[in-house]
């Protein structure tokens, strides 16, 4: 067993928050599909080694504020969300199995296996998702797998909070979703496959979701990916900030 899973049964199981009260008062985090879920522990030996390769980024993604809780944002909720495929790259659409960190889980200070679950199957057109694992799925899980049904070389998708960047989305060029297409729906879904058609999606493997504050989608063909795609648009969107050597980055 990995060391790193062997660690997962270790986590301090008294961190509670309202996270629940805090989704009804500004949406973020709310799980806006049917769940087919089953609660129960994933197995450590197949699952434990890419756990702690997504907790790793995880942990960066949370040092540069991309995923996380912050009192002074979306009235505290939790933000961000991270995943890999897994199984068959081949697997046929709607059933590209993927390893995902768990709804609201974005605001705990340290992630084990119990804080993903197992995304088996998702429909758009029936707006379902089926998962196992101790935690239900991020709200985010359709759109990740509308992500990993655009090829099979997709193999991680990174959501992620920023306003810097999303800010800059429109001098940065950024593909951006339609503006009136709600975050973790079947139509968010199809706004991704549409700007992935597009070809400017495909190329830059990072867009700007135009209805929902602050987020950005990226994917990659592995984890390393991904994470170098998503911090290089974030560097350019700073280096925006800087014009002839006078810097206005200020705290976002």
């Amino acid at each position: 067993m990995p060391r790193c899973a062997q660690q997962f049964q270790r986590l301090d199981s008294r961190q509670t928050d309202n996270s629940e009260n805090r989704q009804q008062m500004n949406g973020e985090g709310v799980i806006k599909f049917g769940v087919e879920h089953q609660s129960c522990s994933l197995d450590s030996r197949r699952f434990g080694d890419l756990a702690c390769r997504l907790v790793a980024w995880r942990e960066i993604l949370a040092l540069t504020g991309l995923v996380g809780r912050d009192p002074r944002r979306y009235e505290g909720a939790a933000y961000g969300n991270i995943s890999a495929r897994v199984g068959r790259p081949s697997a046929g659409l709607g059933r590209r199995a993927f390893l995902i960190t768990g709804t609201q889980t974005s605001g705990k200070r340290s992630l084990g296996l119990d804080d993903f679950a197992l995304v088996e199957r998702y429909d758009f057109d029936r707006n379902n998702v089926s998962s196992c694992g101790r935690s239900r799925p991020s709200s985010e899980s359709m759109t990740h797998g509308a992500a990993y049904d655009l090829g099979p070389h997709v193999r991680c998708v990174l959501h992620a909070h920023s306003p810097v960047l999303w800010n800059r989305r429109h001098e940065l060029r950024l593909p951006q979703s339609d503006p009136s297409v709600p975050y973790g729906t079947p139509e968010m879904a199809r706004e991704v496959q549409r700007l992935y058609r597009d070809g400017v999606f495909a190329e830059r493997r990072i867009l700007a979701m135009g209805g929902h504050d602050d987020g950005i989608l990226v994917f990659g063909t592995s984890l390393e990916e991904a994470g170098q795609v998503l911090l290089t648009w974030l560097v350019r969107a700073y280096e925006s900030e800087c014009h002839g050597g006078v810097c206005a980055i200020r705290d976002a």
